[in-house]
């Protein structure tokens, strides 16, 4: 089933209190569903490029970089593997740390939440991750995943990456009202369902030990603004520029998780360290 035609099923329950008839709403927002299904399509299949291999090898005190999720992190819309979230995210930290960063991506497209067990369990047995980094969240929306049961198998899987040794990264679900080819009210229906699963893949993953970035607010402005820029040609994956933009946004939380952030640095708007760091630092929340 396509995006647009599951988040048509998910919208029609959510419109049903509209000053409009129940049947008009159902009936407007079908029609919109198909004339965006017509429009997004599938023009970029649902293979990412490949970015996997050990970036700056020369710096040496290499840094184990995992990315788990959706078709965001692993990279769909970028036009080469140096475009994708990882590759971005790996030359970063190596640029801001000084040391090499291997990047394993175990995020396939199409992915929901509760996939991430799987995907833990894809990685090598003897794979110690440094940090990993999960976005997820849009399928769940689309495929009218209760909020409730998508954020058990987020704190599932960070619980399983922490017994790993790992610190955890979560980029909370993007805002689907960034989605131009979705019309009104259909749009704004996704929007506040994202949003919704967003808060609470922010509080689970804050209240569980790990880091976590809002997309939406960090990124999700550019997106709206500027979106033949930041989206790729189906108009519904980040484009490299995104990716880029995503990469740089997220990387103040990731090179925090690594420790490689001077003490009292503060975050950015949109990102906020664990429970448990707040707590011993004396340090309010940031974002």
């Amino acid at each position: 089933m396509t995006f647009v035609r599951r988040l048509f099923m998910t919208s029609a329950v959510l419109a049903g209190a509209g000053a409009v008839s129940a049947i008009t709403t159902r009936e407007v927002l079908r029609r919109q569903a198909a004339v965006a299904r017509a429009v997004i399509g599938k023009p970029l299949g649902e293979l990412a490029p490949d970015a996997d291999r050990v970036y700056k090898k020369r710096l040496g005190d290499r840094v184990e970089l995992v990315l788990l999720g959706d078709s965001i992190a692993a990279g769909l819309g970028a036009d080469d593997e140096r475009g994708t979230l990882g590759s971005r995210l790996a030359r970063g930290v190596a640029k801001a740390s000084g040391r090499s960063v291997r990047l394993t991506t175990v995020a396939r497209v199409g992915s929901e939440s509760s996939v991430l067990g799987e995907q833990v369990a894809d990685l090598p047995a003897n794979l110690r991750p440094d940090v990993a980094v999960i976005v997820v969240g849009g399928n769940d929306v689309t495929h009218r995943v209760p909020v409730s049961e998508s954020v058990k198998h987020l704190v599932g899987a960070v619980e399983e990456l922490q017994a790993r040794g790992a610190e955890v990264v979560v980029g909370t679900c993007p805002d689907l009202g960034a989605l131009r080819p979705v019309p009104q009210p259909l749009r704004a229906l996704g929007s506040r369902a994202s949003r919704q699963l967003a808060a609470a893949q922010r509080v689970a993953a804050l209240d569980h030990g790990a880091w976590s970035v809002s997309l939406a607010d960090v990124v999700g402005p550019f997106f709206i603004t500027n979106p033949d820029e930041m989206f790729s040609l189906d108009r519904f994956h980040p484009s490299a520029v995104g990716y880029k933009r995503t990469a740089k946004a997220m990387l103040p939380s990731v090179l925090a998780a690594l420790g490689e952030q001077e003490t009292g640095h503060v975050l950015p708007f949109g990102h906020q360290a664990p429970r448990a760091v707040d707590d011993v630092s004396g340090r309010a929340p940031t974002g």
